[in-house]
């Protein structure tokens, strides 16, 4: 009984680590840009995308298809970067145990 309790006890802790992390993600980001840097996305833990920065250069309605692929790119690296971050933030939590469906 004494195992069972002590399990518990362990799966309590580190549900409120992870919780606390949870909230700790959220005020971590992460920047990707693409083109040189004439397209930049900041997004958090929480994959939100917090901001989109656009260089004057790339505006312009005949490269309205180049615009949209860099901001694509952008957003993709910036998420990229922002799951890694959080597989690493996560490993620090769990010891490195794999634990689908918490992210």
């Amino acid at each position: 009984m004494k195992d069972l309790q002590g399990m518990l006890r362990q799966a309590q802790q580190m549900q409120a680590r992870l919780a606390k992390l949870q909230e700790e993600l959220a005020e971590k980001t992460v920047e990707a840009s693409a083109g040189g840097g004439m397209v930049t996305v900041v997004v958090n833990g929480r994959q939100e995308v917090l901001s989109v920065r656009i260089e004057k250069e790339v505006i312009s309605p005949e490269e309205a298809d180049l615009l949209q692929d860099l901001v694509r790119a952008a957003v993709n690296e910036a998420l990229s970067r922002s799951r890694e971050m959080i597989a690493a933030e996560m490993a620090k939590v769990t010891g490195g145990m794999n634990l689908p469906g918490l992210f």
